[in-house]
């Protein structure tokens, strides 16, 4: 059996060695390393799998959520909404541009942020709200879109985990995750179902106007050379990065449903087992499994992960401590026990490996490794 990853980016490598290697050498031999037409072919090939009007490239997943914020001129002190069983990025972006992140709990089933708790949260003082599509599907958007044309607040979509999802609205129309929002931001980090060979990332929306602002903030607030109209970064996705995504989008549909199968053999695996709870599959999205996790009763999450590295299967827990209780961001607003399911959540939940790469074999020695723990006591 081949050794098992928690990604096996040298095994999808290996498929697509090819085409990379002559994408890269293709770049290097233009020398059009910054802002190359690679760039550019990526980012109208990503427009076109979006469906959606305008991608703008960035540097990485965490400069999306910035540059996003400021085009749409958040100021500080004005309020954020978002999920405090994330990761990081999606809170450190508030602060750091002097905006009052306002946490909310999540959904037991879906880990998703709860519209109820969001509609709470809400004061005169919210601007924005940033759902989370986490572990790859989406955040129930109808209604968090509603609250967002009654208050007039902005939405913010953290897509760094469920790039190739759908959201299927009640018609039976569909949109990608990301393209729902005022404008939508994803990672390309090499773990990611769309993962590039280093850091890269994206901002998307239909807006024209939000569009051009954010075009200009990614390059020194400038749109004409050297004459800069208003606050700018630098942070811009390399030509050989592009080159490289473009090989690996023509792919991420069988991506996603390689990840699928993977899946469904966990979940036929652990059907029933009265100490695991497989991820729910919501009827409003399908699922692109960024991560496979478990919440696991009545066991230590971290002795199983010891357990299953033991036995030469790694195993991640994403993410043991909440937002509202981390010291960066602790808060007079928050105590501990305020949001009981992201809290629970924290304490139970694992991630099993989730990739491309998967064979039943693997997948077979996995599974039986997690029952034979959490069957060990019996």
């Amino acid at each position: 059996m081949e050794t098992i990853r928690m990604v096996d980016l040298k095994g999808q490598y290996d498929k697509i060695q090819e085409e990379v290697d002559t994408a890269v050498i293709d770049v290097i031999r233009s020398t059009q390393y910054i802002n190359g037409s690679e760039v550019k072919n990526f980012q109208k090939d990503f427009e076109e799998y979006l469906g959606v009007k305008h991608v703008i490239p960035c540097a990485n997943g965490t400069d999306a959520l910035q540059v996003a914020m400021m085009g749409l001129g958040l100021k500080p002190g004005d309020e954020v909404i978002t999920t405090s069983f994330t990761f990081v990025a999606t809170v450190e972006v508030i602060a750091l541009l002097g905006l009052t992140p306002v946490l909310v709990d999540v959904l037991p089933d879906t880990y998703n942020i709860d519209p109820e708790s969001v509609k709470k949260a809400i004061t005169p003082k919210t601007k924005a709200i940033v759902p989370v599509h986490l572990f790859g599907q989406c955040v129930d958007m109808k209604p968090l879109l509603e609250l967002a044309r009654q208050h007039n607040l902005h939405i913010i979509e953290d897509n760094a985990q469920a790039i190739g999802a759908d959201y299927i609205f009640e018609d039976g129309n569909r949109q990608k995750a990301g393209t729902i929002g005022d404008v939508g931001c994803t990672s390309f980090f090499p773990s990611k179902n769309l993962g590039c060979y280093g850091d890269g990332g994206a901002v998307f929306t239909n807006d024209d106007e939000l569009a051009q602002k954010l075009r200009v903030i990614v390059n020194h607030g400038m749109q004409e050379r050297y004459y800069h109209d208003s606050v700018g970064v630098n942070s811009r996705l390399d030509s050989i990065q592009a080159a490289i995504l473009r090989v690996k989008l023509r792919r991420l549909d069988e991506y996603c449903a390689a990840r699928r199968i993977a899946a469904d053999f966990y979940d036929h695996a652990f059907k029933d087992h009265p100490r695991i709870s497989t991820p729910a599959r919501s009827e409003f999205s399908t699922h692109v499994f960024h991560q496979y996790t478990l919440k696991i009763k009545g066991l230590d999450q971290f002795e199983l992960q010891n357990f299953l590295k033991e036995k030469g299967v790694p195993a991640m827990i994403y993410y043991p401590v909440p937002m509202h209780m981390q010291k960066a961001y602790k808060s007079e607003r928050y105590k501990e026990g305020d949001f009981p399911v992201t809290e629970m959540l924290s304490k139970s939940v694992i991630s099993l490996p989730m990739h491309t790469e998967l064979d039943e074999e693997q997948l077979s020695y996995i599974t039986s490794s997690v029952l034979e723990y959490m069957d060990k006591d019996k």
